[in-house]
């Protein structure tokens, strides 16, 4: 474990980047290759391809954030307070240059599958947001990788599940809650507020910035 992700109590930046329509891709992929997949030898071409885009967004935001684990389609990762090094327009910066690099690397996914069942060309469609929180959470550390346990990190999970397609389509996007967009001094030239309900927390108030 990084000396800045030491175990105990801590107060940060939680960061959630996210592949949307990778579940339903994976289902896809698996249906269409489920009799080749019986055999216990074959794997289906988009499935390292897949994790090459998440290689990628793990080699783009950390550093400044630490990784705390890669959870299916989501890389999780976090900041403690002092030690991000980035503010205002540089941290939506860093998040464009993580989504530039992920189209980036799709492109060159499309051009290398040679599959042609309709699944596997859908590999297209998939998108990239993320969300970010400020709040206090519980480093543990298990299999010397930082485990981040709290309200606050279940509320950052909750969010990725929300109705910002509802107000600006399928773009990529981050989300900003009000803390964290206030701790990281987030411009908010072209900001789209949003509240967001929960069942157990208040609501959750943020901003929505495009990326695309």
């Amino acid at each position: 474990m990084a000396a800045t992700a030491q175990p105990g109590p801590c107060n940060g930046t939680l960061l959630l980047a996210d592949i949307s329509g990778y579940t339903a891709f994976l289902q896809g992929v698996g249906g269409a290759h489920a009799d080749d997949m019986m055999s216990g030898t074959f794997v289906p071409e988009a499935y390292p391809l897949l994790t090459s885009l998440l290689d990628g967004i793990v080699e783009e935001i950390t550093p400044p954030f630490v990784l705390s684990k890669v959870e299916g389609d989501a890389v999780f990762a976090f900041a403690l307070d002092g030690n991000l090094g980035l503010r205002g327009q540089a941290v939506v910066d860093r998040l464009s240059s993580c989504y530039e690099l992920f189209r980036a690397r799709l492109t060159s996914a499309r051009e290398l599958v040679t599959c042609t069942c309709d699944a596997c060309l859908t590999i297209g469609s998939l998108n990239l947001k993320f969300v970010l929180h400020q709040g206090a959470f519980i480093v543990q550390s298990i299999a010397g990788h930082p485990e981040l346990l709290g309200p606050d990190v279940t509320a950052a999970h909750l969010l990725l599940k929300n109705r910002v397609a509802e107000r600006i389509g399928r773009s990529a996007y981050a989300l900003f809650t009000e803390p964290a967009a206030a701790h990281l001094e987030v411009p908010l030239d072209g900001a789209v507020a949003i509240e967001e309900e929960y069942e157990h927390y208040p609501t959750i108030r943020g901003i929505v910035l495009t990326l695309s």
